[in-house]
């Protein structure tokens, strides 16, 4: 939405676990050198874990990109399943017909393939993400697995991804011998200060415009306290900082706007679902508030307005190239918007959020009155006011509408 505004070529901040934008601090490269060295060297057993959000899947997807062509994988996403469930899933992404077989016949299939694979000279590999949901029963289902093998070699690698509580999970006495077959434990750190700088300018710099966020002041500060170093988390606030900033129409993101970012994240109990994560889970928090879901919908419902004004603001560009959209029309829609914005004060009280969205929703489904009569660039309203007047008064409106909907925020 704000790349034109940036002169981005692509969105810098987006969740999505692109290994295009990895970035290599001290302890990715660490995690990156050590997955190499187990898959060249067909290590048995890999185990890699971090916090959420910490770059795990970026790290596993930036290892298969650069696989070679004689190495075959089986990724499996889904660990919340039953053990017949598992097998089934790791035999279809290997491209086994798995249809009405029962649990003997998938790992004798299973064998069969390993064997075949390992004659011809590929390299089976088991990539399990999100590890941390399974089960110790689960667990020792694949250390079984690992047991499948020739008199020279074993015929399936195994890489287990997940969040820190899969190394709790596997100190369970009954996974002994599972935690004795991992040949590298690797742990993934968050970002340093100084790497959580050279974090946001690498991927700025990628997308095509690094003097989008500069750092004065205290800035660099207070999205580390935030984030505490997690990619994630650094991603989100840099994002919302950039949608924010290109609403205001400025060029660059400043301390005011971070922190007004953090303020309301933190107003909206950002944490609550992720906080164990940071701290030692061992020591949970029995005294905190759960999620104010009401005060969740309000924050949604203004960021919703927000992208809103946002189209109607690049319908002012529109406007200034082609004046055969009746302006009159637009300027009521955002009259509209503006009452709609008014009733955010009583989301908290009555929950009214789907009704709210499905006013606003019908609003911009107007219907728009075109002016094919008048002349390119003296199209008037019945005031008399000039097409450059009328735009003016736009966006001062807009201005109304954003400077209210902050409000509401807080």
């Amino acid at each position: 939405m704000y790349e034109k505004h940036f002169s981005f070529k692509y969105k810098p901040f987006e969740l999505v676990p692109n290994p295009d934008f990895l970035y290599l601090s001290n302890s990715h490269k660490k995690a990156i050198t050590y997955l190499d060295y187990g898959v060249k060297e067909k290590i048995g057993f890999i185990l890699l874990t971090g916090e959420i959000g910490s770059g795990k899947t970026t790290i596993v997807r930036n290892l298969l990109k650069n696989l070679d062509g004689k190495v075959k994988i089986s990724k499996v996403n889904n660990t919340k399943v039953s053990s017949e469930q598992l097998i089934s899933i790791i035999n279809e992404d290997f491209g086994l017909d798995v249809r009405g077989k029962a649990k003997t016949t998938l790992l004798s299939d299973l064998n069969e393939f390993l064997i075949k694979q390992y004659a011809e000279g590929f390299q089976p590999i088991l990539l399990i993400d999100e590890a941390q949901n399974l089960t110790s029963e689960l667990l020792e289902e694949i250390r079984l697995l690992s047991n499948l093998e020739t008199d020279r070699a074993k015929l399936l690698q195994m890489i287990l991804v997940g969040q820190p509580e899969l190394k709790k999970t596997l100190m369970n006495p009954s996974l002994t011998q599972l935690r004795q077959r991992i040949n590298i434990n690797y742990h993934l750190t968050a970002l340093a200060r100084e790497e959580t700088a050279e974090y946001i300018g690498h991927r700025l710099t990628i997308a095509g415009n690094p003097d989008a966020i500069k750092f004065h002041g205290d800035m660099l500060d207070i999205i580390y306290q935030f984030s505490k170093g997690i990619p994630r988390l650094i991603n989100i606030l840099c994002d919302f900082a950039l949608l924010t900033t290109f609403v205001e129409g400025e060029s660059e993101v400043s301390i005011n706007t971070v922190k007004e970012i953090v303020k309301e994240l933190k107003d909206n109990n950002y944490w609550n679902e992720s906080k164990e994560t940071i701290t030692d889970t061992a020591h949970k928090n029995t005294d905190a508030q759960p999620l104010d879901l009401t005060n969740e919908l309000a924050s949604e419902m203004t960021t919703a307005l927000k992208v809103r004004v946002i189209k109607l603001e690049e319908a002012v560009s529109q406007i200034i190239k082609n004046t055969s959209m009746d302006i009159k029309s637009l300027l009521e829609r955002v009259r509209r918007i503006e009452e709609a914005v008014f009733s955010l004060g009583t989301i908290k009280q009555d929950n009214k959020v789907n009704e709210l969205l499905e006013r606003v929703s019908k609003l911009e489904s107007m219907p728009v009155v075109t002016n094919v009569d008048k002349t390119p660039g003296t199209l008037e309203l019945g005031d008399g006011k000039s097409l450059a007047e009328q735009v003016e008064f736009l966006k001062r409106m807009l201005n109304y509408v954003n400077s209210k909907l902050k409000k509401s925020a807080n």
